[in-house]
């Protein structure tokens, strides 16, 4: 089959999130073909490349999401009034806050697309003062929010920009015969902005949308738009937006398949239908770490090792607090803190926290460090993977008996699985997943008590045997359920229950706008429950506005995808839903 491979920041960018996941599940699932569609973040990843492709990838379309130049059409009288009453169901459905606006939020969003589709764009349109106008009038009407209504002109201005970025997927030349219209199922590896193409994809072609989130794109917003200086009625209603393509989303995927039950509960709450629900753990490569969980003789006894990337969510304050009343209880104790990925010349807030946590660590320890830098005995290190003390993440982990995460924020824990892969005993907090991925195999205390973070690694610390004992049974459960093996199998399987339930009906024409026989076979006409989707019939259109590029890799003339026989037996699921 076909799989439409949709991402943002990610696949097949070298520095993109999640690529690692997305890499390895191509890879791992040759007898299918995929074509990407990626939505890039800024410059600096387009300009770092992509990762190597393998050969059934055999397409890839980009497009920058951090840019978008004005297309240059020009919409006409009646173009122009479709827009006014599109944005304004969507604005209708944004500013009121109330429960029954779901349709005439997809109202909007389709028409917009729509719009897009026959105008070659809406870039200039989403910047008018059309779009502010509309805005305003809505959060001045009877029955908007308060919060809405308390919104001033440069505050609109402020949304109306937000909502031209996350929108600006329905201007993508995309969604054409040739394009997304041809693939058998869109996977979209995230929420918002990658999920957009697949809605439209849904709605244009009928191709069933599975939607992936290891971390919900919704609850990511909610996270990070506290930290900004955006007016209260700025950041009501961009979560209300948020909300809204979230709550869409759902409704139209055919499946969603959460990393962990942490994300499967927050999508629930945004109306996520239960019964399209499958919890699928991220898979990981284990083979890398197989060296140090067969042999448990380099630890330390008495080393603590930190993992991770330096940032404050991630709480290295308590965690040096905690270690203070460690060495209280066990004088030859010490902590490494290893560093992922450290802030660079365009992350000063790493590089600033990073500053901030040494210099705490020479005033928790005055006589053994000199302030910047571990010296002598100095039980706190500051180093980073490919230095010579951590030259590989295996070789981090190997250092310690104990790993230990402090965080305060975090959705699904890496850093404890790839502790579990090395046979680690560890020491959490009780965030995001931790608890779902530990299962009982570690200890799990409050967020931000020191106290009983130093308490659980104190314990662990003066029993070897405990720490034997945990390590083992995580490095068992790990291998169980966080193996690129198992997501592989599993989304193999997803993959074939969705096409045999949902087939994407096409009658396929040749030059002559005359239905080519025997395109599609006589079986994707069996009846039944899973061959419910409306014909389809795909005409040549005309080009569409191009705002990415395409890249064909190789270059290969399109299949002609079909509807499978009869429904394909679905592949059990290899994964295990943890709990609480």
């Amino acid at each position: 089959m076909r799989i439409g491979l949709l991402t943002e920041g990610g696949y097949p960018y070298v520095g993109g999130d999640a690529g690692r996941w997305c890499d390895r599940l191509v890879h791992g699932l040759g007898q299918h073909e995929f074509d990407l569609y990626a939505l890039s973040r800024s410059r600096q990843q387009e300009d770092d490349g992509w990762l190597p492709l393998p050969p059934q990838v055999s397409r890839v379309r980009t497009a920058p999401l951090w840019t978008a130049e004005h297309d240059g059409s020009r919409h006409g009288r009646r173009a122009r009034r479709r827009f006014a009453t599109c944005y304004e169901d969507l604005a209708i459905a944004v500013c009121l806050g109330s429960d029954d606006q779901a349709d005439r939020f997809a109202s909007g969003l389709y028409g917009l697309a729509e719009l897009a589709r026959d105008e070659g764009g809406l870039v200039g349109a989403l910047r008018s003062e059309a779009a502010v106008r509309a805005l305003e009038r809505v959060c001045r009407a009877p029955g908007a929010s308060h919060t809405a209504r308390g919104a001033g002109v440069p505050d609109l201005l402020t949304v109306a920009a937000h909502l031209e970025r996350a929108l600006r997927p329905l201007s993508l030349d995309w969604y054409e015969d040739d394009g997304l219209g041809s693939v058998d199922l869109c996977h979209a590896t995230s929420g918002g902005p990658a999920a957009l193409p697949g809605l439209l994809a849904h709605h244009f072609f009928g191709v069933p949308l599975l939607v992936t989130e290891y971390g919900v794109r919704l609850r990511s917003h909610y996270l990070t738009a506290g930290t900004g200086t955006e007016a209260p009625a700025v950041r009501a209603l961009l979560a209300a937006f948020q909300r809204r393509l979230a709550a869409e989303t759902y409704a139209r995927a055919t499946l969603l398949t959460p990393g962990n039950t942490h994300a499967r509960r927050w999508q629930e709450r945004c109306g996520a239908d239960p019964a399209k629900i499958r919890t699928v753990y991220p898979g990981m490569d284990a083979a890398r770490f197989a060296e140090v969980g067969e042999d448990q003789e380099r630890a330390d006894p008495d080393t603590l090792v930190w993992v991770g990337r330096v940032e404050p969510g991630k709480d290295l304050v308590s965690l040096l607090h905690a270690f203070a009343e460690v060495r209280r209880a066990r004088p030859t104790a010490r902590l490494r803190i290893v560093s992922t990925a450290v802030g660079t010349a365009g992350d000063p807030e790493g590089r600033a926290h990073l500053g901030h946590c040494r210099s705490l660590a020479a005033q928790l320890f005055p006589d053994e460090a000199d302030g910047a830098h571990a010296v002598g005995d100095n039980p706190v290190s500051f180093d980073a993977i490919g230095g010579p003390e951590a030259p590989t993440l295996a070789d981090a982990y190997a250092s310690g008996s104990v790993v230990v995460l402090s965080s305060v924020v975090e959705g699904f824990p890496v850093g404890l699985v790839e502790a579990m892969f090395c046979g680690r005993a560890t020491v959490s907090t009780d965030v995001g997943a931790v608890v779902e991925v530990i299962g009982g195999t570690g200890l799990v205390v409050p967020p931000r008590n020191p106290r009983a973070f130093a308490a659980a690694c104190v314990a662990l610390l003066h029993d070897p045997e405990r720490r034997a004992r945990l390590g083992a049974a995580a490095r068992a459960r790990a291998l169980e359920l966080f193996t690129v093996e198992q997501n592989v199998a599993a989304f193999h399987g997803i993959y074939l229950e969705i096409v045999s339930r949902s087939p994407v009906r096409r009658v396929l024409l040749d030059d002559a706008g005359e239905p080519l026989p025997f395109a599609a076979p006589a079986e994707a006409h069996i009846p039944g429950h899973w061959t419910g989707q409306a014909s389809r019939v795909l005409a040549h259109g005309t080009p569409g506005w191009a705002t990415g590029t395409t890249a064909r890799v190789p270059a290969a003339p399109a299949p002609v995808a079909s509807a499978p026989a009869a429904p394909v037996p679905v592949v059990p699921l290899a994964v295990t839903e943890g709990a609480r």
